[in-house]
């Protein structure tokens, strides 16, 4: 080989070796501060594109179980609701019971008759007041059979959306809930209802009867809506959990390899720049030719 001054060939080939491993050494550090074997997308680009498909399916997916959750909290106000509405035609139908015998005259009749409408009333006040979230639940406004969520505020049954798409078989539930007052029960003055005389008394028992079964069916429906959605809860869960492990496959770092290849790299730069500095000094052995 040549003795030159102009070109340093050596110095250029460990130079070029320097740099390599230098850059490595410098990818390396990157994912061992990270904890990341993705930083970018030069790391690997069908990697990183999957990786963010993958978080965004999880972020939707936590949501979802926030969103179910939160339909089962306003399925259980609807229903201790409902529980308050039980006691009422309890006591409404205590009260027929007492007004239908004949023990009783005209005026105490219509005594018993009294409370029986304020408790009519009030099976009526708790349907329109009991709201979740500013939505009413027992007043009829999610009694329809269909949805319409095109304007500003939803009308018809409630949607509980908690899937990833759109798709109506899998990624939500409706929430319809009959409605509540006592004219819907059937029961009260607004529904022809009373018990100021004994056959109409009498006549009442059979309509609190029908009205506690109507109540009845709201509570068992609210109570499998709630049972399908803790069940979708724990579906949820374990698809988030099982999509999280599949994203750190891809994205996160083997922390025992990469401080091997740390180790690695490390080593070949230091050798690197112990080489440079000598392939540096080699031109000066022409000195001593021209000296």
């Amino acid at each position: 080989m040549s003795l030159i001054i102009n070109h340093n060939m050596m110095a250029s080939n460990v130079q070029r070796n320097l740099s390599t491993s230098y850059g490595k050494l410098a990818t390396s550090t990157e994912r061992l501060s990270s904890g990341l074997r993705i930083n970018s997308a030069a790391d690997d680009a069908a990697g990183l594109a999957i990786r963010e498909l993958m978080r965004a399916d999880i972020t939707a997916l936590n949501q979802g179980v926030r969103n179910a959750n939160d339909g089962i909290s306003l399925i259980q106000t609807a229903d201790g609701a409902l529980q308050v509405i039980d006691e009422k035609l309890i006591r409404m139908k205590e009260l027929a019971e007492q007004a239908a015998t004949g023990t009783y005259n005209s005026d105490q009749r219509l005594i018993i008759d009294s409370e029986y409408q304020a408790m009519a009333s009030e099976i009526t006040r708790i349907a329109n007041a009991t709201d979740f979230n500013g939505i009413y639940l027992l007043n009829g406004n999610l009694s329809s059979s269909t949805h319409d969520g095109s304007g500003l505020v939803s009308t018809g049954k409630l949607k509980v959306h908690f899937g990833t798409s759109n798709d109506c078989s899998e990624d939500y539930y409706y929430i319809q809930i009959a409605t509540a007052t006592a004219q819907a029960l059937g029961v009260g003055l607004a529904a022809g209802d009373s018990i100021s005389t004994q056959q109409m008394a009498q006549e009442a028992l059979d309509r609190i009867e029908r009205a506690i079964v109507s109540k009845d069916n709201i509570r068992a429906n609210l109570g499998a809506l709630q049972n399908r959605l803790e069940n979708t809860i724990s579906n949820l869960e374990i698809q988030a959990e099982n999509l999280q492990a599949a994203e750190s496959r891809i994205s996160d770092v083997d922390i025992s390899l990469e401080m091997t290849e740390f180790v690695r790299q490390q080593v070949l730069t230091q050798a690197a720049v112990a080489m440079l500095s000598q392939a540096n000094s080699l031109p000066q052995m022409a000195l001593q030719l021209i000296g």
